[in-house]
């Protein structure tokens, strides 16, 4: 029998006095969740804690643990900076939480520890290399030109000449539905279509034989890759997740003996096959043994891609709602309320924050739209002199917007169409980008994690830069894979032993002076000296540069020119005015974040920009529109617009308010123009 397990107000008392200021208390909408242990929704507002409910749940297990039958505690989330959330703030005072049986961490780490990994060392004998999405790209390249046994040389070409014409390469998977293997044309997407590229006049398409061959081509091939190389996309893990609870369905059993409570936070950012993998585990048609809790916010569900989030998560016969914010004021909840697409009933977003600062409306002209974001912090300057924003913002203030760059020249020349880059030129995409792996070395310079206060970061950019190089130059180790980080710095330290030289010394030290001087922010001096060293680096392979000439060399450019005299950029995508700071990025970057101050500006989507969709919400309605291009925009507008404590900018072109904005309520706005500088006004 179970056991049993209640938490009493005594629990949440001593919860609360973790994580909450002296003086505050849950309310009753976050105690009732905090109690609550069966298997649940809790849809919640933006700002509304519900993190910190979860964590304060976590706490009471904590002294509950272990549980008498052996079962542990799983808690998951979309992002590994979610899952460096809960362990920063709890794991000093959970020690049991984070360790054996229990288990804190990622979707996608869950998946390859318990599932993916296990599967591919039980059928192909031997572990996988690495689960990454860059790396699996640059194998696959190399390796579609091996041919497979019990093929002919044609139908070699015709599965090759279908991946390449079609673009198919990087993309197709293999995926399990209804019980069968398929090849689809992407993680959930529709069965693979096998078609001849169209070349030519006289084009004949390939015979069904053929498209048969061709599929079984495909199939083989994926196998031989996984088997040979060791190396996943991300999506394949799945895929082998799939396949070992069809073929070992105790699995499932086992898994939810293990974990008696699972609870997932952010579950609107899950994609339809890690909702579904989660769901045939741990709900099983309301069979399971685990008490299972989804938490999130559907109207923030901004990474579902082609897949509608209504087709995915399917709510369950309890939903415990919180919809009181602590983050935004009554002026700001009233407005992002206005653009939620999901309204179970009870919903109204409730601003628990004091604040009295109304939103503002930036208008800008094509001429003076580089003036946006200068005046938007005028006017934080302006708010703080009559002490309506705080001197020292407890939280970063930030710039946004949906889309970023333009793909063509022609594009970013239409002054009608803007994007993040027309008001800041200096944006710098590849800044933000979570990848370890770029297009060129300089890249990796710019590109480790700023807010860690150690050198580790910076060492790992420069060894997966190394290790780039290695595999641009088709450098293997002695299992003919990859090079890991930890392998790398481990043959070199061998060489070191068996050749008596100072290779090791040496490889360490360059990392360390390397990692100094950037961050005293010497990165072309360091960039200099890779190139330098890259050579005697390249011999301990018995190798030379060649392939990887243009990674070494290739130029960025990089955001360094001040927008006027009194303002400087410290990283490529960070001002500064006077002594406020602000990050220029994307609604999908800030995605979960708070700031103390949001500048939304409006942005081209498929031709129209949020003032343009979404006029009505602005003037005050509650959205209603089915068209998808509209929902869309609600919803990233509905994110980006929740971020703020104190004060929300929204940039709109002159036109298109003279067009769509005139019946604005001041009493609930404040309207700005942006002026035009002197040089541009000439």
């Amino acid at each position: 029998m179970p056991q049993v397990i209640n938490i009493n107000d005594d629990d949440i008392m001593y919860a609360q006095s973790i994580l909450l200021p002296p003086g505050k208390s849950f309310d009753e909408e976050r105690r009732t969740f905090i109690k609550n242990l069966d298997t649940i929704d809790l849809q919640a507002v933006p700002g509304s804690g519900k993190t910190t409910a979860l964590l304060a749940k976590l706490l009471i297990f904590e002294r509950k643990l272990p549980f008498e039958n052996g079962s542990g505690i799983l808690v998951l989330s979309h992002t590994n900076a979610a899952i460096d959330e809960i362990k920063q703030k709890i794991q000093k005072h959970c020690p049991k939480l984070f360790s054996y049986p229990n288990f804190i961490g990622t979707i996608q780490s869950f998946v390859d520890e318990f599932l993916a990994i296990p599967y591919y060392t039980a059928i192909f004998k031997k572990k996988t290399t690495r689960i990454d999405n860059e790396i699996y790209y640059e194998t696959i390249q190399k390796f579609v030109s091996r041919n497979l046994p019990d093929f002919t040389v044609q139908e070699q070409r015709n599965a090759r000449y279908f991946l390449l014409g079609t673009d198919s390469l990087n993309s197709f998977r293999l995926q399990i539905r209804n019980g069968q293997t398929t090849l689809v044309e992407s993680i959930s997407g529709n069965d693979l279509r096998i078609i001849k590229p169209r070349r030519g006049r006289n084009y004949v398409d390939f015979t069904d034989p053929e498209k048969q061959r061709v599929k079984e081509w495909l199939t083989k091939f994926k196998y031989a890759l996984m088997k040979k190389t060791g190396v996943l996309h991300f999506d394949d893990a799945y895929f082998l997740a799939e396949a070992y609870l069809k073929n070992i369905p105790q699995m499932k059993d086992l898994l939810q003996k293990r974990f008696n409570y699972v609870f997932v936070d952010e579950m609107q950012d899950m994609d339809k096959h890690q909702y579904d993998v989660l769901e045939k585990i741990f709900y099983d048609v309301n069979r399971s043994i685990s008490k299972y809790q989804r938490i999130g916010d559907k109207n923030q569900s901004i990474f579902n891609g082609d897949i509608k989030l209504e087709n995915i998560w399917n709510d369950r016969a309890i939903i415990l709602t919180i919809n009181g914010s602590q983050r935004l004021t009554p002026l700001l909840a009233n407005l992002v309320n206005k653009f939620a697409l999901h309204r179970t009933q009870g919903f109204g977003i409730v601003g628990l924050r004091d604040g009295t600062v109304k939103p503002h409306v930036i208008k800008y002209t094509t001429n003076s739209i580089r003036n946006v974001i200068p005046t938007f912090l005028n006017t934080i300057r302006a708010l703080q002199q009559i002490q309506q924003f705080p001197l020292v913002p407890q939280y970063p203030i930030k710039v946004v917007a949906w889309n970023s760059n333009w793909k063509t020249q022609a594009e970013r020349d239409n002054p009608t169409k803007v994007r993040l880059i027309d008001y800041f030129s200096e944006y710098n995409k590849e800044d933000h980008s979570k990848t370890i792996d770029y297009a060129c070395l300089k890249s990796y310079l710019y590109s480790f994690e700023k807010n860690k206060r150690t050198l580790d970061p910076i060492r790992k950019c420069l060894l997966n830069a190394l290790l780039k190089i290695l595999r641009l130059e088709e450098v293997f180790d002695v299992d003919s894979r990859n090079y890991t980080r930890k392998r790398l710095v481990d043959t070199i330290k061998d060489c070191s032993h068996t050749q008596d030289d100072n290779n090791y010394t040496s490889f360490q030290l360059n990392l360390y002076n390397w990692s100094i001087d950037i961050v005293r922010g010497k990165l072309d001096d360091v960039w200099n000296a890779i190139k330098i060293y890259v050579p005697t680096f390249l011999q301990l392979f018995g190798k030379q540069v060649v392939n990887s000439r243009g990674f070494l060399d290739k130029d960025i450019e990089v955001g360094k020119e001040a927008l006027e005299q009194n303002r400087e950029v410290s990283d490529a995508n960070t001002v500064k005015f006077d002594d406020l700071y602000v990050e220029i990025t994307t609604v999908h970057a800030v995605k979960g974040q708070t700031h103390s101050a949001t500048l939304y500006l409006e942005s081209s989507y498929y031709g129209q920009h949020e003032s343009e969709r979404l006029n009505g919400q602005f003037l005050g309605q509650e959205f209603a529109n089915n068209r998808e291009r509209h929902k869309q925009s609600a919803k990233m507008a509905y994110v980006g617009l929740s971020r703020p404590t104190n004060l929300i900018c929204i940039a709109v072109h002159q036109d298109r308010y003279n067009d769509f904005f005139r019946e604005i309520n001041l009493d609930e706005w404040e309207i700005i123009e942006v002026a035009v500088a002197p040089e541009q006004a000439q």
